[in-house]
């Protein structure tokens, strides 16, 4: 069993059961070290404001705690989030990070379906201040060594809701911040 919490905008939480999951069974990687931390420090691009700071932390059971404090969005709207495969964010529209992280080759889809990319993450939504704050379980991703490593990725928060079934981008639009990820 494998259970993964949600952490919504108004502060409340919802943990989701995922039976028949073992650590292993959904891409878990023994490559990351219990507590091995890695950072992302997002920047603006495509001319917004929009910035904020995502942590992963490995998980003894296996999977990464992935929290994320993002700034600057357009109060109450919704934004596709995801790990990108390419640790590089120098492109002003932030393109240069490649597509989502995809090490196992499976369509795109929402992270509690069987298939998705393993940087598939849930949309972020803003409050009322434009801020989002969200922690959630990722089950695919590791800190560390191995081909599902977040390590040299990077995280990339995108202009419109992922609508979870176009491919290969759930049709999140342009990209209004990324951040490298690294170890700390």
């Amino acid at each position: 069993m494998k259970r993964v919490l949600f952490s919504l905008a108004a502060g409340a939480a919802i943990t989701i059961t995922l039976a028949g999951c073992s650590g292993t069974g959904m891409g878990s990687t023994a490559a990351g070290r219990s507590g091995a931390k890695a950072v992302a420090t997002l920047s603006p691009k495509s001319d917004t404001n929009t910035g904020g700071t995502v942590t992963f932390q490995q998980q003894a059971g296996g999977g990464v705690m992935m929290v994320a404090s993002v700034t600057g969005l357009p109060p109450g709207t919704t934004h596709g989030f995801h790990v990108h495969e390419k640790g590089d964010c120098s492109a002003p529209d932030a393109m240069s990070a490649g597509g989502h992280f995809n090490p196992t080759g499976k369509p795109h889809g929402q992270m509690t379906m069987p298939d998705h990319h393993a940087g598939d993450m849930n949309n972020l939504t803003a409050d009322a201040g434009g801020n989002a704050r969200v922690s959630v379980l990722l089950p695919d991703l590791s800190v560390g060594s191995g081909p599902n490593s977040v390590i040299g990725r990077a995280v990339v928060v995108h202009k419109d809701p992922d609508d979870y079934k176009t491919q290969p981008t759930g049709n999140s639009g342009g990209r209004i911040a990324c951040g490298v990820v690294a170890a700390s």
